[in-house]
């Protein structure tokens, strides 16, 4: 039997709702922004201070505040959607070799430059610089992650160029600048100068000895002739590069440095052939260049050049280490924001067992990264004594392993917290899922990296101690960290007697194993106890998992998410 309705009758009963009903938002999170970015984290403000930089507290502070706000949360997202541009010529046919950018990064930089994070260290120096800089690097880095590789070169050549004194007699007080300039002009006009690098070429990668830039020597310096295929930031004021000697008859490499503007004004020969479509990193240009005939001006000692440059790449080696710090800091920040004011099943998705060991062992990483990264900027700060000194040579090399191999991990489960929002571009994690992998390859991948630690235990055999002295000082504070203690010494004593193959193909496990010892001993000592025990038992203990989210019974998972 069927049923039939009169017009009125059926425009009756199909009326339209209201309109927008179904948009009306609900059980969605406010937006994360005015939330001072270093108050908010105990645990970066407890390691400044307890690594010597508690006098830095009002201006880091400061920093928070403004990374917090959403104007420069929006710089950082239009940084990343609107990406730099080669413009190779001017309209009139002259090559011009310049990158352009949208506004917003050139804010970002400005700020990070008027705050210090690139040569604060350098340029006011005293006791708790470098973690001071450390801390100021971190909170940029943790909101927008591409313009810190200028940053950052631009802290590290310090130490090289004092291998050329008529050069950082004219260029420190430029790189000491705290404002900026995007433009190319004469460096002497600018407020403040940045660097870059390049060193690697196709033909070699890592392996920069296989370099083919040549290096022809004139009066006042040397012509550059060669293909770079990474050189970093190539709008930056300045470069190192290493090149082989040409009238050397063993073609030995020295570092040269590369004005890209003259002092009279006139523009280097710097030919930016293309950017590199880059996974993540998006609003940082990293490109191709060709010099023919560029003029440089070398540093160091001739055919010395990768130990002429070797301590601006443990640096920005360090500077990978905070860079990703603050990427698992920003990860874990955005992760607990979003469980904190979304509920699903009837509750509030962070007061779900499942999804509170989930964040608490994600805030866990990031609490005994952060505490790496501020330890290690202590041991490179200035009035560093000859154990500091052979400590940070080998600990800066195994944390760059360890932390960075855990980074892009750690950026995706903070993702799947989000669900199908983390994996827009709408929110940051995407973005921060792309970022993370780029500091586990740049200056050294994990196969250099772990090489790099295999020489450094064979050429400075008391780096081995200064590193066990850092681990003993969390002796018998568990057992269990003892345990992993005696496995390092044990792995330490067999690799050093191990043929190079043997040696090689274990250096990996070691390494890693060593950058877990150094956290698990920064968490006895600096971490509370309820973080400390989560951290040994969910790393080392019996029950331990391969993902996060395995968490030791009984954690106490109020106190420690407190923290972040």
């Amino acid at each position: 039997m069927s049923t039939t309705f009169t017009a009125s009758e059926t425009s009756t009963i199909l009326r339209p709702a209201p309109a927008g009903r179904t948009h009306t938002v609900s059980n969605q999170p406010p937006e994360r922004t005015e939330i001072n970015e270093y108050t908010s984290f105990p645990v970066l403000r407890e390691a400044v201070q307890a690594f010597g930089a508690g006098w830095a507290d009002t201006a880091l502070t400061e920093t928070g505040a403004h990374v917090g706000t959403a104007e420069f949360q929006e710089d950082a997202r239009l940084a990343n959607a609107e990406t730099p541009e080669l413009v190779s010529f001017d309209h009139r046919g002259n090559r011009i070799d310049e990158v352009r950018y949208h506004p917003s990064y050139h804010r970002v930089i400005g700020a990070a430059t008027a705050a210090g994070a690139h040569t604060s260290a350098w340029a006011k120096p005293q006791p708790g610089a470098h973690v001071a800089r450390a801390a100021t690097f971190s909170l940029f880095a943790q909101v927008e992650p591409g313009h810190a590789c200028p940053i950052s070169m631009t802290h590290a050549v310090v130490p090289a160029l004092e291998h050329a004194p008529d050069l950082a007699q004219t260029w420190l007080p430029r790189l000491f600048g705290t404002g900026y300039d995007g433009t190319l002009r004469t460096p002497g006009e600018k407020p403040g100068v940045l660097m870059g690098m390049a060193m690697t070429e196709k033909q070699g990668g890592s392996d920069v000895r296989a370099n083919e830039t040549v290096a022809t020597r004139v009066e006042g310096g040397a012509l550059l002739t060669g293909h770079k295929w990474f050189c970093s930031a190539p709008m930056s004021d300045a470069f190192l590069v290493l090149a082989r000697e040409g009238n050397d008859p063993e073609g030995r490499i020295s570092c040269f440095f590369v004005p890209r503007v003259l002092e009279d004004g006139t523009r280097n020969e710097f030919r930016v052939q293309r950017l590199k479509n880059k996974l993540g990193n998006k609003s940082n240009a990293s490109s191709e260049i060709e010099l023919d005939g560029t003029v440089a001006f070398p540093v160091g000692e001739a055919g010395r050049g990768v130990r002429t440059i070797i301590e601006m790449v443990a640096r920005t080696r360090l500077d990978c280490v905070i860079g990703t710090a603050a990427g698992m800091r920003q990860a874990v920040a955005e992760a607990l924001w979003h469980v904190r004011h979304r509920e699903a099943f009837g509750r509030t998705l962070v007061d779900q067992p499942a999804m509170t060991n989930v964040v608490t062992d994600l805030a866990l990483e990031s609490e005994a990264s952060t505490l790496l990264a501020m330890r290690l900027a202590a041991a490179h700060e200035d009035a560093a004594d000859a154990q500091e000194q052979s400590f940070r040579r080998l600990a800066t090399a195994v944390a760059k392993y360890r932390i960075c191999k855990r980074g892009p991990a750690h950026a995706c489960e903070a993702m799947e917290c989000l669900g199908g929002n983390g994996y827009t571009e709408d929110f940051p994690l995407a973005m921060r899922y792309r970022e993370q992998p780029v500091s586990a390859i740049w200056e050294g991948s994990g196969n250099v990296i772990a090489l790099d630690v295999l020489r450094a235990l064979a050429r400075e055999p008391e780096s081995i101690a200064a590193f066990d002295a850092e681990l003993a000082l969390a002796a018998g504070a568990d057992p269990r960290f003892d345990a992993l203690r005696a496995r390092v010494q044990q792995g330490l004593a067999e690799i050093a007697g191990a043929p190079v193959d043997v040696a090689q193909a274990g250096a990996r496990g070691l390494v890693g194993t060593m950058g877990l010892a150094l956290q698990a001993g920064l968490m006895l000592r600096y971490a509370p106890s309820a973080s400390a025990e989560a951290f040994i038992g969910a790393r080392l203990g019996e029950d331990r998992g391969i993902d996060y989210g395995v968490l030791p019974a009984g954690t106490d998972h109020a106190t420690i998410l407190a923290r972040h």
